[in-house]
């Protein structure tokens, strides 16, 4: 798979060792979309360019670490058709794509070690979307997702 990666100054470091860890022991393919270095920089951009990646078929899933992961998720899931979920344990990392079908996961720096992410973007890696009863709340979620865009057409000044 084709995975997408970003952080902010705040997870540089980490997003570095977990990019080495999914090539060289998953075994994946890794598309960085920044941050390049520990010089400050706002997370929404890096998130946005992350989750329109996965919206394009740019990458198949991607990985955005923050601070808190917080903020990287609430961005990533502004863009139209992406589903974003902030992981913190294995079962919410293997929920988020069985259960959720989400294209990104997010981490927090400052509340998880590296260790921590590499377990979880393993498991979160290592699924696949379950579909079943998941994909019919999935499609209600993509369906209320459209209608606000329709909304916005429709109601722009």
């Amino acid at each position: 798979m084709k995975i997408g990666i970003g952080a902010d100054h705040n997870a540089y470091e980490a997003k570095e060792e977990l990019k080495r860890y999914v090539i060289d022991e998953l075994g994946h393919e890794v598309k960085d979309y920044g941050t390049y270095s520990a010089e400050a920089v706002d997370y929404p951009g890096i998130a946005f360019n992350t989750a329109t990646g996965v919206k394009n078929g740019e990458v198949e899933r991607a990985i955005l670490i923050c601070g808190t992961g917080i903020g990287m998720a609430i961005s990533a899931n502004k863009i139209k058709g992406v589903r974003a979920a902030q992981v913190h344990d294995p079962y919410s990392a293997e929920r988020a794509q069985m259960s959720n079908n989400a294209q990104v996961i997010t981490f927090g720096a400052k509340i998880i070690g590296v260790d921590v992410m590499k377990l979880l973007a393993k498991e979160y890696l290592s699924n696949t979307f379950a579909g079943g009863n998941s994909e019919r709340k999935v499609d209600q979620i993509s369906a209320r997702e459209e209608e606000e865009v329709e909304y916005a057409k429709n109601h722009s000044c």
